[in-house]
């Protein structure tokens, strides 16, 4: 099943500029593999040496948070949209 993915813009060098893409997945964790199999190097970008989803990273399924719903093992249909969106972080003192 094919899902949509959005990639965030300091992501789009490793997807070679594209700023959303396709993957077949049944969940969120075959989708991080499908991911990678397709742009190395992404992986790490979004997961951490425990295979976990970083903690400044947000992954939604049609606008819901993964951590609020069964975080990796979320299932994902053809269709869904999912957006991976770096946390950001600064501003004034």
């Amino acid at each position: 099943m094919a899902v949509k993915v959005r990639i965030p813009t300091p992501l789009r060098q490793l997807t070679q500029g594209k700023e959303e893409v396709e993957v077949q997945a049944a969940n969120v964790e075959e989708l991080i593999r499908g991911l990678e199999s397709q742009y190395k190097g992404i992986r790490e970008r979004l997961c951490d040496e425990k295979g976990q989803v970083r903690r400044f990273v947000n992954v939604y399924v049609n606008n819901e948070d993964i951590r609020f719903l069964k975080n990796l093992d979320t299932p994902l249909r053809s269709g869904d949209e999912v957006s991976i969106v770096p946390a950001i972080a600064g501003g004034r003192d």
